[in-house]
This record gives structure tokens, C-alpha cells and sequence, in this order.
């Protein structure tokens, strides 16, 4: 079965044909992108099964490859190891629950709803095709073809802000993204020149480029994911587009989305440049460490619920990125688990916070408090969300945590403890949220909101379960997705450090990070 064509297809053709359906039938849009989502699940859960994760002698898995552009050496090539697939797994499980969450955010924005819907979708498909391809111009193309539908959504069909807001969030998340692209194209094509007329990611990394070459390559690729996950002090539009967007959407862009950035990483910058990753790392790790502590810092002054979420965003990508660029295989192993576990509980609390603020018609953290008297049931998966974000034991982000200061621990005490401030830090900024929206006194303008009666219905239990879920099973039991990420993570680190290193027992290098 062609499950990778599949997985990119089916969304994009389910976008084609929503988009289509008229506009006085918007539960019929509704109905349809959300079965096309669930196909995609489907299909997600059936590729998974094929995906042999015992096999190490294929570094790619599930390989299909067509013909496209034979004089440059470009095909429409698919495959996949087991750090894309845990990321296909993530948006499949993703996109249905943000179409239901997402069911009356078209209508509240007055905007046509299959246009919404269309957009979801063809997000969905884009993000799939970064994951699923092996080609490297493929994906460069779809890298940026996906800002278009996220641009549309952000800047036409938020609801809880000015137009004017809505407007340059996004085209400062366009500009963003495409100059980071524009980097990125520069060292497509200088890789094409000097690696052999191929854009093939397999033989790329068998390619022989000079000391100088890798570090200007490196470089092209790495601005465009820095921009993309963000790290500092590339990260400046995350707030901007995360307060702006629907929640649901905001779900995607910060759970799915900017994974993309910190995946690339993974799969271009460390296999295709070893020799510029390992001299890049020490200046990696410290913006890394910067974004930690700065953003941890932003987000305990914000006033604004998306907004906060955003920043706490910022300093998880930190985590995510000392551990990828510890080169050890804790670490790496711990960045990407973090990777998951972030999409779930990030999407969780986005789409939590998106039912208060639809009960509301407010992100503002002071028009709440004490709303769980209100809303009880509400509160509790709220409380549940903002645990584990700051990766409460129990729950599937301490996992990722504990693995990545870990594996960053045995080879650069310090880094580890400066990034163990962020934790504390962590606990400061979603307490604070919580304790001001949830508990203490009733704010009397709240007894005065009739929605903000009305506690989680089924629509809404329906699309919290899921995550509910998966955050205790992944937190007591991470071994099927280790098993997963595991063999990836070690051939992935293979090609930068010596197989000491790379090995999954527990390292005992006291060698710096970088060097």
C-alpha cells in the first residue's frame, strides 16, 4: 500500500473538494473535512503497523519514488524513519480533534465556513508532505506552500482580536517563514551544484562537501527551521500569530507546525552537514538556553491566555533544541519524545483555553478568576493541561525532560543546569495562569456570561479525551514511541559523533557538548 502518497494526497483532495461545497451548507463542509481527517488517521494507524521499527538495515521505510523532474534529478520521492513517523502519527491525531474543537470558529469570524475547513485540511496535507517526503527540493516546496493556508487562517478567521491584529500577525508570520525559505532555496540549490546534480536525501548523505561548503549550507538550513520551530531570537512572530490564530488552528501551528522546524534539524542539518553541526552546536545550545530562560521569563508578565501559551512554546523549543545538539542519544531520544509530547500537551491546553475564551469572548487572563466554580469539569482538564506542560511526573512531557537533561547532563553539566532554571520557571508561569483563571474569588462579570454557566459538553469531551490519554499512557509507559524513535535517533547521530556517543547506553563521554 502507498501509505505515504496516501497520507499527503487525501487531505489536499479532501481540501479541494470542501472548498467546493456550497456556502449555505456549512454542516456539510464540517462533516466532510472531518471524515477526510479521520480517513487520514486511518491511514496514519495503518502505516504505523507497516512501519518496522526492528529493521535498521533501511535508514527509510515505506519508500515510493516517481518521476518529476529527470533533467534536474528531482522525484516525487516518499520515506520515511521513525522520527517522521511519530510526527505523521502526531497531525493525524491532531487534525480531527481540531475540526471538531474548530466546529463554530468560522461562523464567530462571520467568514465563509468550507473555505475554514478547506484550509485545515490543506494545512494538514502540507505539514504531512514536509514529514513524509525523501526528496529534498519536494521539500523545500512543501515547507513553504503550507504558510499559505495558515497565513489565510490567522489573518481571516481569528475571531478575538482587532482585524487590523489579525493582519500583520499574519504577514509577519509570512514574511518570517519566507525569508527563512529564502535561505533555505539558497542552499537547495548549492547543495544540487556541488553534491552531485541530485536531490535525493540518500544520496546526499553519502555526498563529500568541503569544510567551508557544509558551513554555508548548514547555515541556509539551519535560519529557515530556527525561524520555523522558533528558537531565539528568531521567534518573535510565534506570539503575535499564536494570539491571533483560532485556538485550533494555534493548536497546529504550535504542536504540528513548528516541529517541522526542529525536525529539519533532524533530518537535514545533522545527517547532510556533520562537521558544521558539530561546529555550529556550542552557538545552537547557547541561543537554546537564551530562548529557555527569556521566553519562561515573557510568559510569567502576559496578560493574554494564547499569547502565554505561545511563550511557554519558546522555552520548550529550548529544551528541544540543547538536546538535539548534546549529541548524545539520551538526549536525542529526549528531543524527540519532547517533540510528541510537547504537540500533545500544547494542543490540549490551546484547546482548552479556546473553550474558555469562546465562553468569554476574552483571552484576557484578568476577565476570568475563579472561573472553576463556573465550570468545574473545565477547570480540572485546564489544571491537567498546564500540568504537563511543565512536565508534572506522571505525565508523558517529564519523560521527554528527564531523558534530554539527562543525555545533556553527561556531557555539559552546566547547560543542564541552567536549563533546569526554565523548570522552575515553568511552574511559576502556568501556576500563575491557573491560580488567576481558574481559582480564588468569582470575578462578578463572570456570574453575568450565560456561556460561561455551561460546562464541557460532549463535542468538547469528545476532543480532550484523546490527549487526556495518551499524556498518562506516554507518561507511564513511553516505550512503543521509544521503540519508534530510537533506531532514527541513533543512525541520525551516527553520521556526527563517534558510535560511543550514539549508543543507547547510558553515555559516559565527559566531552563538551559541540567539540
Amino acid at each position: 500500500m502507498k501509505y505515504l502518497s496516501i497520507l499527503t494526497l487525501a487531505p489536499l483532495v479532501g481540501a479541494l473538494v470542501v472548498a467546493f461545497v456550497p456556502r449555505n451548507k456549512p454542516q456539510l463542509a464540517k462533516q466532510l473535512a472531518l471524515l477526510v481527517s479521520l480517513v487520514v488517521l486511518g491511514v496514519a494507524v495503518a502505516a504505523w503497523f507497516a512501519f518496522d521499527s526492528g529493521d535498521t538495515a533501511q535508514r527509510l521505510q515505506l519508500q515510493e519514488s516517481y518521476t518529476w523532474i529527470p533533467a534536474w534529478g528531482a522525484k516525487f520521492s516518499f520515506g520515511i524513519d521513525g522520527i517522521a513517523l511519530v510526527m505523521l502519527a502526531l497531525t493525524a491525531v491532531l487534525t480531527p480533534l481540531v475540526i471538531l474543537a474548530s466546529w463554530h470558529d468560522a461562523e464567530r469570524s462571520k467568514r465563509s465556513v468550507p473555505a475554514y475547513f478547506a484550509l485545515l485540511l490543506a494545512l494538514e496535507g502540507t505539514m504531512i508532505g514536509t514529514f513524509a517526503v525523501s526528496d529534498v527540493l519536494l521539500f523545500y516546496l512543501f515547507f513553504e506552500v503550507m504558510l499559505v493556508p495558515m497565513y489565510f487562517i490567522i489573518g481571516s478567521f481569528g475571531s478575538d482580536v482587532p482585524a487590523k491584529q489579525r493582519q500583520y500577525a499574519a504577514v509577519k508570520f509570512f514574511l518570517y517563514s519566507l525569508v527563512g525559505g529564502l535561505f533555505m532555496l539558497a542552499a537547495v540549490i548549492g547543495m544540487w551544484v556541488l553534491g552531485g546534480h541530485t536531490f535525493d536525501w540518500q544520496t546526499l548523505t553519502n555526498a563529500e562537501f568541503s569544510t567551508i561548503a557544509q558551513r554555508w549550507l548548514f547555515l541556509g538550513f539551519f535560519i529557515a527551521f530556527a525561524i520555523k520551530a522558533p528558537f531565539f531570537p528568531f521567534h518573535t512572530w510565534l506570539p503575535d500569530a499564536g494570539g491571533a490564530a483560532p485556538a485550533g488552528a494555534a493548536a497546529l501551528l504550535v504542536g504540528v507546525m513548528d516541529k517541522i522546524g526542529t525536525f529539519g534539524i533532524l533530518r537535514y542539518c545533522l545527517p547532510l552537514f556533520p562537521e558544521a553541526s558539530r561546529w555550529f552546536a556550542p552557538w545552537a545550545i547557547a541561543l537554546s538556553l537564551v530562548g529557555i530562560i527569556y521566553a519562561a521569563l515573557l510568559a510569567v508578565g502576559q496578560n493574554d491566555l494564547k499569547r502565554l501559551v505561545s511563550y511557554t512554546s519558546i522555552a520548550h523549543f529550548g529544551f528541544i533544541g540543547i538536546g538535539i545538539f548534546a549529541f548524545t542519544f539520551q538526549a536525542g531520544s529526549g528531543a524527540v519524545l519532547y517533540m510528541v509530547n510537547h504537540g500533545l500537551a500544547t494542543g490540549l491546553l490551546f484547546l482548552v483555553v479556546g473553550m474558555f475564551v469562546a465562553r468569554r469572548g476574552s483571552t484576557l487572563v484578568t476577565d476570568f478568576g475563579g472561573a472553576g466554580k463556573l465550570m468545574p469539569l473545565l477547570a480540572g482538564i485546564f489544571f491537567i493541561a498546564g500540568m504537563a506542560s511543565l512536565a508534572l511526573p506522571g505525565l508523558a512531557p517529564f519523560v521527554s525532560e528527564f531523558l534530554v537533561l539527562l543525555g545533556v547532563f553527561t556531557v555539559n553539566k552546566t547547560v543542564a543546569v541552567i536549563a533546569t532554571v526554565g523548570i522552575i520557571l515553568a511552574a511559576a508561569y502556568v501556576l500563575w495562569m491557573i491560580q488567576r483563571t481558574t481559582q480564588g474569588n468569582l470575578n462578578p462579570a463572570l456570574a453575568d456570561v450565560a456561556p460561561m454557566k455551561k460546562d464541557l459538553n460532549l463535542r468538547e469531551g469528545i476532543i480532550v479525551a484523546p490527549l487526556i490519554v495518551l499524556l498518562i499512557v506516554l507518561g507511564f509507559y513511553p516505550k512503543p514511541v521509544l521503540d519508534v524513535i530510537n533506531p532514527a535517533v541513533q543512525a541520525t547521530l551516527s553520521d556526527v559523533v563517534t558510535p560511543e556517543r550514539a549508543d543507547p547506553a547510558p553515555a559516559t563521554s565527559t566531552v563538551e557538548a559541540g567539540k
